[in-house]
């Protein structure tokens, strides 16, 4: 069994913010394979379902960005999940290109907060992740506003197709591995 979980902030006025991408994948992969996101527990709202041959969980941490990790460990423990082999996290990245994704098997928070959260909770950062590009800060924005920001313009389509694209590695990672994910997503927009 997958947990595939999406961070973001549960409040209606951060609803497609660039901080919310991960949310906005979690809706994704729920609509196109009929997981209703029906349960609230763990600090989180979640659905279980498959997707292909695989059982997943689909989780919404409801505890704000910096503390996703109070959803996710309990969640993972409570349901016996090996974290290091299945578990994805999807998150949005200011170093990246509106819509890129940038695909890894483990690694540091890369000063992401809720990425930060997650590995103080579990105790390792050996989680898969799937970063999702929402630009970088314009150098007159403040960082905080730039992520709670709304995609505008063209970035408002790329953003829609790096979702896409962010809901078929997820199903990459599951059938084929994490390398396998890198080498056909790390970089497309």
């Amino acid at each position: 069994m997958f947990v595939i979980v999406g961070l973001g902030n549960p409040e209606k006025k951060y609803f497609h913010t660039r901080h919310n991408v991960g949310f906005d994948t979690i809706d994704a992969l729920s609509d196109k394979y009929g997981i209703g996101l029906t349960e609230t527990k763990f600090k989180a709202v979640y659905g279980k379902g498959r997707i292909g041959n695989e059982r997943v969980i689909l989780v919404k941490p409801l505890t704000y960005m910096n503390l996703s990790g109070e959803a996710v460990a309990p969640i993972c423990n409570y349901f016996k999940v090996d974290t290091k082999t299945d578990l994805i996290i999807i998150s949005d990245d200011v170093e990246l290109d509106v819509g890129k994704l940038r695909i890894r098997p483990k690694g540091s928070s890369g000063g992401h907060n809720g990425l930060k959260n997650i590995i103080a909770q579990l105790g390792h950062e050996e989680f898969t992740r799937v970063r999702i590009g929402v630009g970088k800060k314009p150098k007159e924005w403040d960082m905080v506003d730039w992520v709670l920001g709304h995609f505008e313009g063209e970035d408002a389509s790329s953003i829609k197709e790096g979702i896409d694209n962010a809901c078929d590695a997820v199903v990459e990672i599951m059938e084929n591995g994490t390398d396998s994910a890198m080498n056909r997503f790390n970089g497309k927009k």
